[in-house]
């Protein structure tokens, strides 16, 4: 079943998009995350996050099925044409830089993802594989009648990166590291099946930040003050300056998904002498965020129809520095959490060997690349080829290293 099966429609503002079938066809995928959600990306477009003046132009792409006088959402995925390669975390500067020396654009690209967030996930939403593929053939044909020099999905799920290798893309791995709930009761039934040094390192550091006078409360949803979300900003831009880049999301940002879909945020504040000094920003994605609810009450669905439940690590900031409160905000607490939370895993975000000596193990990550220049496209090809090569070898030398305490 090809494209022309199809009406296709490209978007260039999420808001003209309808919420309700888009999001009812992303909880059908097999890796709906909350930041695939319309409200996520509609707020990084109205807050003029993602807009065409920061780099990113929406070209959001839908398949429509007719059936008699209606028409049913049968494919979609965020579209982006690229000015540069920020916000991605997948480096690709490599590329632009060969283009650039051989007098090529390697701009406008054509990017399928989540501006700014490196999380593993459904990104071609579809109702079946047939629809899936014809997202791809669509996206081929329209990204070569922009004329864009090539396209990237980020981040996919296995069937999204299964249809995208059948088209002919490139596949491309990269490392993460994530924590999985393995039954732990409490932290110390968590720290006891970790190596003695890492047991011990966990706990020196947790205790320098008690030392230090640090304490932590969190709020989730509608319980984050708006307060709270005000000094989170402080801190999350705080970081952004250290490292003399702008941040990337606004404040506005922020507001609209507290206004619209507060459910996924999780928000941990340390405190000392009763002021803020430091935040941690999590996502969550379980039965709460999913709206399992009648009457204003939560009700919980069968057993057998429980999402698995995560945990995502996003940002992070300090007006004060303490030894270690990196670590207690981003790691320690947030696990914490979940072993009490029964959330079953805890991603970290991108990169970080320091990750594994918190129990984060490595896992593969993948994208997908097309790119139109023959030449390049075969030079790309030869170097994917030895680049997974060296992660494979990467992972195998991290494995040997795991914190947990062998058998």
């Amino acid at each position: 079943m090809g494209s022309t099966d199809y009406v296709i429609r490209v978007c260039d503002d999420p808001a003209a998009l309808p919420q309700a079938p888009w999001d009812a066809l992303l909880a059908r995928q097999s890796a709906p995350t909350p930041f695939m959600r319309h409200a996520y990306l509609q707020a990084l477009h109205a807050s003029g996050s993602a807009v065409p003046a920061t780099g990113w132009a929406p070209r959001f792409l839908t398949l429509w099925q007719r059936g008699g006088p209606t028409e049913t959402l049968a494919a979609a995925c965020p579209l982006y044409l690229k000015a540069h390669s920020y916000g991605e975390y997948v480096f690709d500067w490599a590329w632009a830089d060969a283009y650039a020396r051989h007098g090529l654009a390697y701009y406008p690209k054509a990017v399928v993802a989540v501006p700014f967030t490196p999380v593993p996930g459904s990104r071609l939403l579809a109702t079946d594989a047939a629809a899936r593929r014809a997202l791809v053939e669509a996206l081929l044909q329209h990204v070569r009648a922009q004329g864009a020099s090539s396209l990237h999905l980020l981040f996919g799920a296995a069937d999204d990166l299964a249809a995208c290798t059948a088209a002919g893309l490139m596949p491309r791995e990269t490392v993460q590291f994530h924590w999985t709930n393995r039954g732990w009761r409490d932290f110390d039934d968590f720290l006891a099946s970790l190596s003695q040094d890492k047991r011990k390192k966990i706990r020196q550091e947790r205790r320098k930040v008690a030392e230090a006078g640090v304490r932590f409360r969190w709020a989730r949803g509608h319980d984050i003050r708006e307060a709270d979300w005000d000094f989170f900003y402080r801190c999350y831009t705080r970081t952004y300056l250290e490292h003399g880049n702008a941040p990337y999301l606004t404040r506005e940002f922020f507001a609209q998904l507290a206004a619209a879909e507060p459910e996924p945020w999780l928000l941990f504040v340390a405190e000392r002498e009763g002021r803020p000094i430091a935040s941690s920003l999590i996502a969550v994605h379980d039965r709460f965020t999913l709206g399992y609810r009648q009457n204003g009450s939560e009700t919980a669905p069968a057993a057998d129809a429980d999402p698995p439940a995560v945990a995502y690590g996003r940002y992070w900031g300090a007006l004060e520095r303490v030894d270690c409160l990196h670590f207690e905000a981003c790691y320690h607490q947030p696990l914490q959490w979940c072993i009490a939370h029964g959330i079953d895993r805890f991603e970290g975000g991108a990169q970080g060997e320091h990750k594994l000596a918190r129990a984060l193990l490595p896992v593969s990550t993948r994208s997908a690349h097309w790119v139109a220049h023959p030449g390049f496209a075969d030079a790309i090809a030869r170097f994917l080829q030895r680049e997974a090569d060296g992660v494979a070898g990467y992972l195998d030398e991290l494995a040997a290293r795991s914190p947990l305490r062998r058998a």
